[in-house]
C-alpha cells in the first residue's frame, strides 16, 4: 500500500496536468460508472486526503480513488504512448489537449457529489501531509485502544492518515521499540516524539523521489544508496545501526522488519 507522500506526488501530477483545463475524453472503466460522461466539464482541482485522491469537477462531481496495493495513475502528454500495464488494467481515463492522466488497477473508483466527500474520506484521522493536520488529536488516536500493537494502530488511517508498510516499520525503529508493542506501553514522551517523527519524515519526502528515513545526521559512515531505509525491505542484512541481522516477519497480512538487538518488545 502507498504512503502518503507518494499519494501526495501523485495528486500534484494529476492536479498539474489537469486542474483548470477542459476534459476532451472521460472514460471509467468499472460497470457502476462506464456510462457517465463528463467530457467537455473542466476539472476544478485534484486534492490527497491521507491515501485517498479526489479529482473535482464543475458541476459539483468528484473522482474517488485509492491505490491500494498496485494501483496506480500516468500522466501522459497528447499523443504518447501509454506506459502503466496492459490495457485490460484500466480503470479511468481523464484527457484534455495537452495530457491525459490514465488510472490502472484502480481497486477503488467512483463518482460522487462534491458535497459527499466526508462520505469517502470522513473516517480518517488527521492527515499528516494535510491542512487538518493535528498532533494532539491523532496521539488521543494512536493511543485509544492500549492493548493495540504499535504497528496496527500506526496502520489505521482512522487514527493518523498518511502511514504504510515502510514507515510503520521505520518509525518503530527510530523509537527503539517492536511493532507488536502494546501502545499503552509507550512512554508518554515516547509517544509523542513518535507522531512528530511521523509528521518530519513524511514531510522530509513528500518531494524526493527517493524515499529516505536515514539522514546524514543518523546514518552511519558508509551508507550507500541501498541504505535509505533503517530497517524496511533489509531482512537478513546487517543493521545500520548495530549490523545485527535484520529480521523479518508476518503482522496481519503483511510483512514488518525490525532489528532485534535495537527494539524492544514483543516479537512476531
Amino acid at each position: 500500500m502507498p504512503e502518503g507522500d507518494t499519494v501526495l506526488q501523485t495528486t500534484e501530477r494529476l492536479r498539474a496536468a489537469l486542474a483548470g483545463r477542459t476534459l476532451t475524453r472521460f472514460d471509467l472503466r468499472v460497470p457502476r460508472f462506464a456510462t457517465a460522461d463528463l467530457t467537455g466539464r473542466t476539472v476544478l482541482d485534484a486534492v490527497p486526503r491521507g491515501k485517498h485522491i479526489l479529482v473535482r469537477f464543475e458541476g459539483g462531481l468528484t473522482l474517488h480513488s485509492h491505490l491500494r496495493m498496485d494501483g496506480a495513475w500516468r500522466v501522459h502528454a497528447a499523443g504518447e504512448r501509454w506506459r502503466g500495464g496492459p490495457a485490460h488494467q484500466i480503470r479511468a481515463v481523464l484527457a484534455n489537449a495537452r495530457h491525459t492522466a490514465v488510472g490502472y488497477r484502480l481497486p477503488v473508483l467512483e463518482l460522487l457529489r462534491t458535497r459527499d466527500e466526508e462520505k469517502a474520506v470522513g473516517h480518517l484521522g488527521p492527515d499528516l501531509l494535510g491542512p487538518d493536520w493535528d498532533p494532539r488529536r491523532a496521539l488521543r488516536n494512536l493511543l485509544a485502544d492500549p492493548d493495540r500493537p504499535l504497528g496496527e494502530a500506526l496502520l489505521d488511517q482512522r487514527n493518523l492518515a498518511g502511514i504504510g508498510n515502510i514507515y510503520k516499520a521505520e518509525l518503530c525503529f527510530m523509537a527503539r521499540v517492536t511493532p507488536w508493542l502494546p501502545v499503552g506501553e509507550l512512554p508518554a514522551p515516547l509517544a509523542t516524539r513518535l507522531v512528530t517523527t511521523a509528521k518530519q519524515l513524511l514531510e522530509a519526502n513528500r518531494d524526493r523521489p527517493v524515499r529516505t528515513t536515514t539522514t546524514a545526521r543518523t546514518a552511519p559512515r558508509g551508507q550507500g544508496p541501498r541504505d535509505r531505509l533503517w530497517v524496511h525491505g533489509r531482512a537478513d542484512r546487517p543493521c545500520l545501526r548495530c549490523g545485527t541481522p535484520v529480521r523479518v516477519a508476518d503482522q496481519g497480512t503483511r510483512p514488518t522488519y525490525w532489528c532485534p538487538r535495537c527494539q524492544s518488545g514483543p516479537t512476531g
